[in-house]
């Protein structure tokens, strides 16, 4: 099974090897969790969870990660192109994250909204991460 730390780890390196996306992010935009002086845009890992969607049981081989994209620009169109750009870097892409087999991500859920309370335009990406063990 693949534990949520070591499918993060695989996550967040293939983020930084893409070129276009660290242009976007203007190089250390890519946070586990943001600091009070994060520069914007950046993006950050949220909620995980480990679950079997049969019995509802822990089951590292089936994951949900939630990436969200942050920006002050004016317009939505930076947290877009960001949330855009991350969704071809990851989307149907294998993962492999130690011996455990191959991981298959596909997005489940995208949304991009404006927060009026935090004045920021917020970007959300859920993954669903699914390892098939090795035989």
């Amino acid at each position: 099974m693949t534990a949520p730390d070591d499918l993060l780890q695989a996550l967040f390196l293939r983020l930084k090897s893409d070129a276009s996306l660290s242009a976007l992010l203007g190089g250390a935009g890519l946070l586990e969790q943001a600091t009070d002086n994060a520069a914007f845009p950046y993006v950050t890992c949220g909620h995980t969870s480990a679950f079997d969607l049969d019995t509802g049981a822990d089951n590292d081989a089936d994951q949900l990660v939630t990436l969200h994209v942050w920006s002050k620009a004016h317009g939505g169109a930076e947290t877009r192109v960001i949330m855009d750009t991350i969704e071809a870097r990851l989307a149907d892409a294998a993962l492999a994250i130690g011996p455990h087999g191959q991981t298959r991500l596909s997005l489940e859920f995208a949304e991009a909204r404006y927060d009026e309370d935090l004045a920021v335009h917020h970007g959300m990406l859920r993954f669903r991460a699914i390892t098939q063990e090795n035989a």
